[in-house]
């Protein structure tokens, strides 16, 4: 019996080696080349394509939620895009939401880069930890200046500011707004509203579903 269990060890295979990260620029050419197409549900995080997370009714509902309100802070300055990929320059990821400089006819040709970006929003319920851990490293990392992670499982969004690079990229700052608190709308530095978090978050019970 002991035999055995040592054979069946030994014939489990180990990989040691490292994955092949690729490209941003090999990323837009299996696009390009269809071998990726909007069947395959990816992006790319720091070189490496991964599946997206599914998504569920509270997840997507809180998205339509929170585009309404935020669309009517906005000036012409920005555009609320939905879904939509970003470019960094290890990563294209394609957060729920986003706010960017108004420049609708060049991202015909390109997506926002960080320079574009103000804002960036994610969903989280299963993807909380990748969320502030793996996507705040990547948003860091590009010097995103605000990042919101809208967490479902404690109810309440999460805003991380002062993002710095280098070998350990991360947000200094972490402000936690629950149900009852204002949630400051910042955009190149200013104030331009605050928004009550139980507008942006689903709601918590039958009764205020119902309305």
């Amino acid at each position: 019996m002991a035999t055995a269990i040592l054979v069946e060890q030994a014939a489990k295979p180990t990989f040691r080696r490292l994955l092949h990260r690729f490209s941003v620029a090999e990323y837009h050419r299996m696009i390009q080349m269809g071998i990726l197409t909007e069947d395959h549900r990816v992006e790319l995080l720091e070189g490496v394509i991964v599946d997206k997370m599914p998504h569920n009714p509270p997840h997507d509902g809180t998205i339509t939620r929170i585009q309404r309100r935020l669309a009517g802070y906005l000036s012409e300055d920005w555009l609320l895009r939905v879904q939509c990929a970003i470019t960094t320059r290890y990563s294209e990821p394609e957060p729920d939401l986003a706010i960017v400089q108004n420049l609708e006819d060049v991202y015909f040709t390109r997506h926002p880069g960080p320079r574009d970006i103000a804002l960036l929003i994610e969903i989280a319920d299963s993807s909380l930890e990748d969320d502030r851990q793996d996507k705040g490293r990547i948003y860091a990392h590009a010097r995103i200046p605000i990042y919101w992670i809208v967490n479902l499982n404690d109810r309440q969004i999460e805003v991380y500011s002062e993002p710095k690079g280098g070998k350990e990229p991360a947000y200094r700052r972490r402000a936690d707004y629950g149900i009852d608190a204002k949630v400051p709308l910042v955009l190149e530095g200013k104030q331009v509203a605050q928004i009550a978090a139980s507008d942006l978050l689903p709601p918590s019970t039958v009764d205020e579903i119902r309305g």
